[in-house]
């Protein structure tokens, strides 16, 4: 004959009686179990009684020795321990060892960020984790989309840049801007106003646009505005110009220090109100609580700080 076992509903089931269970046919004893699972012991009573409910078996039988398992109890042992341990798992955040990494973390990054940042980025990676490549992308039209499939890791921008909804975006550098020519410059011993912005040719960093920034708008408001004599997709050809020319430029004081010995570069404060740069990663928020993720925003937090000095 063949006995038919009723179907248990778990979308139904009571989740929290599942560590009653556990409990109780491991120590076989009510008192006990309710210490394990943190219950009263009246409320371990009840779990058990609704256990046996859901069960149709008795699953502990009290005897003079105590309490036993019914054989439907001892069956689901096994199979019980299994699954609680794996519900952990699902629940327990994963276990990230940076030395056991093994993947590639792809950046959309200027040259400016990939000259001051990625040598330090990539020196520790080498020591923390050795299994870790890395990618430098230029920022392209359909970065925004690659981004959030992931195709993208991490964005380098500035805090003013305009981002698309659903992204986690987090400072990383304070920077400043300069203002920058070559040593001798015919104005490079004056104090600049902003009607200076006026006289002289600019080398404008295009990364995607036309080469107008918020420095125009700014040299607008106050009824100036200059002339962009050379446009360039890269801050180090920008500064390369001006070392060759009397045009002038204004990048990041970071950038310019760095090539202002090799390049014969004077560096100076503009004429604006607000001179700072707050260099930002953004990623999807979809993937910011990736363990890799956050652990690698933290090493560029690290360099960031030695590179911008705060």
């Amino acid at each position: 004959m063949i006995f038919s076992m009723r179907e248990v509903n778990i979308a139904g089931l009571d989740l929290n009686l599942v560590p009653a269970l556990e409990a109780l046919l491991r120590r076989k004893n009510v008192t006990r179990a309710a210490a394990d699972a943190g219950l009263s012991q009246p409320a371990m009573s009840r779990a058990l009684a609704r256990l046996r409910d859901i069960f149709g078996d008795e699953l502990l039988v009290r005897t003079r020795q105590g309490y036993v398992l019914t054989p439907r109890a001892e069956a689901i042992v096994p199979a019980l321990a299994a699954a609680v341990r794996d519900l952990r798992q699902v629940f327990e955040a994963p276990k990230f060892d940076p030395l056991a990494e093994r993947r590639v973390v792809r950046l959309a990054a200027s040259d400016a960020q990939t000259v001051l940042l990625v040598p330090g980025i990539a020196a520790r990676l080498s020591v923390a984790a050795p299994g870790v490549d890395l990618r430098v992308e230029s920022y392209a039209p359909g970065l925004p989309e690659r981004a959030a499939n992931g195709a993208i890791d991490l964005v380098f921008a500035l805090e003013t840049t305009p981002l698309p909804p659903g992204v986690f975006s987090e400072v990383i550098g304070e920077d400043e801007l300069a203002l920058v020519m070559r040593n001798g410059h015919p104005a490079a011993a004056a104090a600049w106003t902003l009607a200076d912005y006026g006289r002289f040719s600019h080398v404008g960093v295009a990364l995607l646009g036309d080469g107008q920034s918020e420095i125009d708008a700014m040299l607008a408001a106050a009824g100036f505005s200059r002339r962009i004599a050379v446009v360039t997709p890269h801050f180090v050809a920008a500064l390369a110009t001006v070392a060759a020319t009397d045009f002038v430029t204004t990048v990041s004081a970071a950038l310019a220090r760095r090539f202002a010995g090799e390049f014969g570069l004077a560096v100076r404060t503009p004429p604006f109100e607000r001179t700072g740069l707050r260099t930002t990663l953004v990623c999807s928020h979809v993937r910011a609580r990736d363990p890799f993720l956050v652990w690698f925003r933290a090493l560029v937090r690290e360099v960031a700080r030695e590179v911008f000095g705060r």
